[in-house]
């Protein structure tokens, strides 16, 4: 029987650098800056991973470990169009099989993909065309549907059906 594991937040970097959207799942929205460290912190790291391993497959998106702090595990994971998902998972003396978190990311890299090609998706001008600005908060309800994909992979792994 695999370890359980509890994810505590979820972040979506765009290729710039610039957060799209940083998903706390636990109770306490006061980690909410936390987990807005946490996702720039990775930052640094996953550029320094790809500069330590130019000559890697380009189909190799999971980055594995990046760091883990005090009370959190954090993990990489690079997608093709250089997207950059991070997720913090709650550490424990249980070992966590890297599959079951490359199924994780799995999941969160498919709500993002089927956000992002909603034909429907309306965009004010070319401009804005990258997902930083289609993806940012700017008070519209564009992305409710994207919230919602990732909140349902933030539940399913956090309550396991047994």
């Amino acid at each position: 029987m695999p370890a359980p594991m509890y994810l505590n937040a979820a972040a979506f970097i765009s290729p710039q650098n610039h957060p799209i959207l940083v998903r706390n799942f636990t109770s306490s929205k006061q980690d909410d800056l936390k987990y807005n460290y946490v996702a720039h912190t990775s930052l640094d790291v996953i550029e320094e991973r790809r500069m330590l391993t130019p000559n890697a497959k380009h189909n190799e998106c999971y980055l594995g470990l990046l760091y883990s702090m005090e009370d959190l595990a954090v993990y990489g994971y690079v997608t093709p169009t250089r997207l950059k998902i991070v997720i913090a998972l709650a550490s424990s003396d249980a070992v966590v099989r890297d599959a079951d978190v490359v199924l994780v990311f799995k999941a969160l890299h498919s709500a993002y993909r089927r956000s992002v090609s909603n034909p429907f998706l309306k965009m004010h001008s070319a401009a804005d065309a990258d997902a930083a600005t289609l993806l940012s908060g700017d008070g519209t309800n564009r992305f409710e549907m994207f919230k919602q994909r990732v909140d349902e992979v933030g539940r399913a792994v956090n309550n396991p059906r047994v």
